[in-house]
């Protein structure tokens, strides 16, 4: 019965946080099956990511700069924005640019979700621990996977090829670097870390609600939605 109570904690935060982008699509939500679907492709990455990510360290050390910027967040973000494109990019149901952002969130709370029941079950999770993980990790993952998703979007409805390339490049560098500042603040060992991991969330998600607004107001159903209610 603890061990149901502890994988429910540590799911449950994952599972909240994709509802709550899911229903921040105000003009055409993705059909759930599609949704579900990318989150299992999330926990389907974790394993090739570990073993990808232990073989690295192996190779090349584990210095907090290499291992934040490029061995963490540089192969989590660059195999999730590599499935994304493959899979998703092309698809018919990616049809306005906030699906770039369901996509993005789905896939990477997947991978967040993984992450967190394997924690909870080799460490000692307690609610004060999982609380923590619940408000940094979880939805730190949900928040690059915002800024992924928003370029994406971008790109999937820009008309000039260039610019397809260049929000296509910073789906996958931006977020990148949000996910590398984040690790290595967590992983520098200073006891004032805090300090510098609020403000870079509260940055986030400031910043994650404004391009939120910007990929719905950027929908062509959000036209079509107006002009119906004209002839009404």
């Amino acid at each position: 019965m603890l061990l149901f109570s502890i994988l429910t904690a540590a799911v449950a935060p994952g599972i909240s946080l994709l509802t709550y982008f899911y229903l921040k699509d105000r003009y055409d939500a993705e059909p759930i099956h599609m949704v579900v679907r990318v989150f299992l492709l999330g926990v389907l990455i974790v394993l090739p990511i570990m073993v990808l990510q232990r073989g690295l360290v192996l190779w090349l050390g584990d210095s907090p700069i290499l291992f934040s910027f490029g061995i963490s967040a540089g192969v989590e973000e660059v195999i999730k924005w590599f499935v994304l494109y493959h899979i998703i990019f092309n698809h018919t149901e990616f049809d306005e640019p906030y699906d770039g952002i369901v996509y993005a969130v789905a896939i990477s709370l997947g991978f967040a979700t993984v992450e967190n029941v394997l924690y909870a079950v080799f460490q000692p999770a307690t609610v004060g621990s999982l609380t923590i993980r619940a408000l940094l990790p979880v939805s730190g993952h949900a928040l690059f996977g915002v800024t992924m998703g928003f370029y994406l979007g971008k790109a999937r409805f820009a008309t000039d090829k260039l610019k397809v390339m260049q929000f296509l490049a910073l789906a996958a560098v931006v977020p990148l670097l949000e996910h590398g500042i984040y690790d290595w603040i967590m992983g520098s060992g200073t006891t004032y870390w805090v300090w510098f991991i609020v403000p870079l969330m509260v940055y986030l998600w400031i910043k994650g609600v404004r391009k939120m607004k910007l990929a719905n107001a950027g929908s062509p159903f959000r036209v079509l939605g107006h002009e119906e209610e004209i002839k009404l």
